[in-house]
């Protein structure tokens, strides 16, 4: 078993984010074994749900005359805008059926005021908001985590990065993860997580 001090944090592995889903990531669904498997390792596991009303500001169907995936201008700064997804009480916001985690102590729902995204587990986009689960982790004497599920680039992305601005010891099991890649944004979120000292490490790292 992992250390006491250590936590597994299990990023959006929602229907909505699977084949079959709102805002699919191509074979994001062959990660859940894997997470499975290694949620059998720690004693502590966070899971985290995107979980937004449908008038949400990252929508692009609530921006007229706009399409999934371009960019607009919020008063915290950049925004994409997405397929609507992971709307609160829809099977798309669901947990993914296939992911077994019993052991799991608390779900983190992120993204759910109206005008603030949320891809981090720690910290809404406005960069002032947070979710309260840097707190928890401090309070029961977690310093290190450990970063797996949907998508690589972007909501995992930005909680191993926060974990490190917010003092804690951040890794991301690459092969527990699945991106989006949009733009080449793996690459870049990959080259930012390094550059904050997240390390990259795979499931055998842990398993064996």
């Amino acid at each position: 078993m992992q250390q006491v001090n250590s936590a597994l944090i299990v990023v959006d592995v929602q229907n909505g984010f699977c084949p079959g889903g709102n805002l699919a990531v191509a074979a994001a669904d062959q990660i859940i074994p894997c997470i499975n498997a290694l949620g059998r390792v720690f004693h502590n596991i966070v899971i985290t749900q995107d979980w937004h009303p449908a008038t949400h500001v990252s929508f692009a169907a609530n921006h007229a005359g706009k399409q999934a995936y371009e960019q607009i201008q919020l008063g915290y700064g950049e925004q994409v805008l997405w397929p609507v997804h992971c709307v609160q009480g829809t099977s798309d916001a669901e947990l993914h059926p296939d992911l077994d985690l019993p052991t799991a102590q608390l779900i983190i729902r992120k993204g759910f005021h109206p005008e603030i995204d949320s891809y981090s587990a720690f910290m809404e986009a406005d960069r002032k908001t947070t979710t309260g689960l840097a707190a928890y982790l401090k309070a029961r004497g977690i310093d290190t985590v450990y970063i797996v599920g949907i998508a690589t680039d972007f909501c995992v992305a930005w909680t191993a990065m926060d974990a490190c601005q917010l003092g804690f010891q951040a890794y991301v099991i690459e092969d527990a993860t699945k991106a989006i890649d949009l733009n080449g944004s793996l690459q870049q979120a990959w080259q930012q997580m390094l550059a904050h000292g997240v390390q990259r490490i795979q499931s055998a790292d842990i398993l064996n």
